[in-house]
């Protein structure tokens, strides 16, 4: 009786391609990369933690900003000024002016109160109505409220102002928004000094984790040495390094993330108790999926762009004997 062969029995063996080769040489040297952070849990969690506290200061900073912000969003009504129009002008011609001072780009709405409606609240308000009743006229001119719209700058704001204060039926602008417009200025000059501290910081952890891999490399010189010494490339000695910092940037950002979430759960509670002394629902807005992410992928790209450099700088120095 023949002996019939299964076809799968003699079928060539195929190989792996090179992406294949590729990605499972990158696991493997991925996976042996953090294996030696864990073996020394210590040194590679102060290393984390620094990063972590150097990622976490702008992006609090950040945090406290954007809250800031959406507290003074609702704000908008203290940008308003009011422009007392002269005492000749008629209502019609009051109403006119509102209409074409309202058609301005830099304008979201007018409000016309005419001085009629202003002496009847100052009545009802001062409690002066049999004085008011001797005045043989009514000495309260037409008022424009112009609500400047949200797209307007400090100096645009006040650019705006002049402008209609140069109408020559405008008597008087009143501007009571200084102090909003302060605060604004505080927190555009703290947006920028985020910018710029981010930048310093950034370049600390740099420094940290290239001095990391540097001592790293320094400590397996002979084995680097020896592994040149049977063929191996720059790019294959330097890969490890590379698979190093990337888990100390993705940590130290994962770490990052962790603190600030942990420092605005602390603040809710006083939060909490403080909106509720004035009777309002304020909540702390926190960081979304995006700016979650960014601080993450800042901290990858910083472990990796250090890793590199470091590596490709002091492997160019180390050659078998």
């Amino acid at each position: 009786m023949a002996v019939s062969r299964h076809a799968d029995a003699v079928a060539p063996v195929r190989a792996s391609g090179p992406f294949s080769i590729w990605i499972t040489r990158h696991v493997s040297t991925g996976i042996g990369s953090l294996g030696r952070l864990l073996r020394q849990p210590v040194a590679s969690l102060m290393i984390v933690l620094v990063i972590a506290v150097t990622l976490a200061l702008p992006a609090a900073i950040n945090v406290v900003v954007k809250n800031a912000r959406a507290v003074s969003g609702s704000w908008d009504n203290a940008l308003d000024f009011s422009v007392f129009l002269k005492q000749e002008l008629s209502l019609s011609e009051a109403e006119g002016l509102a209409r074409l001072i309202g058609q301005r780009a830099d304008v979201d709405s007018v409000e016309l109160i005419s001085s009629s409606d202003a002496l009847a609240e100052f009545r009802l308000q001062s409690g002066f109505g049999a004085a008011l009743d001797q005045l043989p006229d009514n000495p309260l001119p037409h008022t424009l409220v112009v609500r400047p719209s949200g797209g307007n700058t400090s100096a645009s704001l006040i650019l705006l102002q002049e402008e209609i204060g140069n109408l020559p039926e405008s008597d008087y602008v009143q501007v009571d928004t200084e102090w909003v417009q302060r605060f604004h200025a505080i927190l555009d000059i703290v947006r920028q000094a985020i910018v710029i501290g981010s930048a310093l910081l950034a370049a600390a952890i740099v420094v940290i984790i290239g001095n990391t891999i540097r001592l790293d490399i320094e400590n397996r010189r002979e084995e680097i040495e020896v592994t040149k010494l049977i063929g191996a490339s720059n790019a294959f000695v330097r890969r490890p390094f590379l698979w190093t910092g990337f888990w100390y940037g993705l940590f130290g950002g994962l770490m990052a993330l962790a603190l600030v979430h942990y420092a605005l759960f602390l603040l809710e509670d006083p939060v909490a108790r403080l909106a509720g002394l004035y009777q309002s629902k304020l909540a702390i807005a926190s960081m979304d999926a995006v700016e979650s992410a960014a601080i993450t992928g800042i901290g990858v790209f910083l472990g990796l762009f250090a890793s590199w450099f470091t590596a490709a700088r002091h492997m160019r120095r180390i050659e078998p004997r």
